[in-house]
């Protein structure tokens, strides 16, 4: 990301240094066991350089949350360097990025799909999976993202079923209710999840079908992981007639139901968190220009 943004060297590409700095220290703030920035930037004069030029996540890893996880910046600076419109260019790059990732020890914080939303005669917009390293710290960046950074109507369908994979009960009185924020896409609506990797296409999951689309495939992942999430979001916050045309109609989906959702997902949150015995300040990192 530091020598992408050597390429570019302006304010909105070095915002996103600043981003993923912090997303990454945070991940490893939470790991069992722990990696300190020292651990992580290992080139005592690189370390340096950052500090000096950037020092905001230095500062916040241990008490704010990302609101998303990292590769997801890496995919921003991508699109900003190449331009909505190349898809293939785009995933060819972010193909590449992954490959050269994938020589190392691990695959840790490595998306391994992206997906491309659109409309016809729309820009493209661009999402990847969740790129974190086990079940929890997957769970925290859900919620954080859920609670920070997702469309709200995407961010309302995951929480759904958000952190157990069915929908969520309040009892009210004697009667037990659901919140329900799942949408369905309007059909002129194209998502396509592909294989970073391989490049080939990917069908929809039960998940992302039971949030979104019309499919009959079995497997189930943890809901909020996969990439159409980011890219529909991205697609819902700048086009707004689509977004319009998915707005939930269900009678369950009251704004009290969802204020309830949303408040299990941070009570969610906060115990997870407390398990990594991480001390949340209730902020979320907002990346700035250095």
């Amino acid at each position: 990301m530091v020598n992408l943004n050597a390429e570019r060297a302006e304010r909105a590409t070095t915002v996103l240094v600043d981003e993923i700095l912090h997303s990454i220290f945070f991940l490893g703030k939470i790991d069992d066991p722990q990696h300190p920035p020292e651990s992580i930037v290992t080139d005592a004069e690189m370390l340096d350089g950052l500090k000096n030029i950037y020092p905001r996540p230095f500062d916040h890893y241990s008490s704010q949350l990302p609101k998303r996880s990292p590769f997801s910046c890496v995919l921003d600076m991508i699109v900003l360097m190449i331009g909505q419109q190349n898809e293939r260019e785009i995933k060819e790059k972010v193909r590449e990025i992954r490959e050269q990732l994938s020589k190392g020890k691990t695959t840790y914080l490595i998306s391994s799909t992206i997906c491309v939303s659109r409309i016809p005669n729309s820009h493209r917009y661009y999402g990847v999976s969740m790129s974190t390293a086990g079940r929890d710290p997957g769970r925290i960046m859900v919620a954080a993202s859920c609670l920070s950074s997702w469309d709200k109507y995407v961010a309302g369908a995951v929480m759904t079923y958000y952190p157990n994979n069915v929908k969520k009960r309040y009892l009210d009185g004697t009667i037990k209710r659901c919140f329900d924020g799942t949408i369905r896409l309007p059909e002129n609506v194209r998502c396509e999840a592909f294989n970073i990797l391989q490049g080939t296409p990917l069908p929809p999951c039960r998940s992302c079908r039971n949030l979104f689309f019309k499919t009959d495939e079995k497997k189930e992942w943890a809901y909020g992981n996969c990439a159409e999430v980011e890219s529909l979001s991205n697609l819902f916050k700048n086009v707004e007639e689509v977004k319009e045309q998915a707005r939930p109609t269900l009678a369950n989906n009251t704004e009290e139901n969802r204020r309830r959702a949303e408040e299990s997902v941070k009570k969610e949150l906060r115990r997870l968190l407390k398990e990594k015995k991480f001390i949340w300040d209730g902020e979320f990192f907002t990346p700035q220009h250095p």
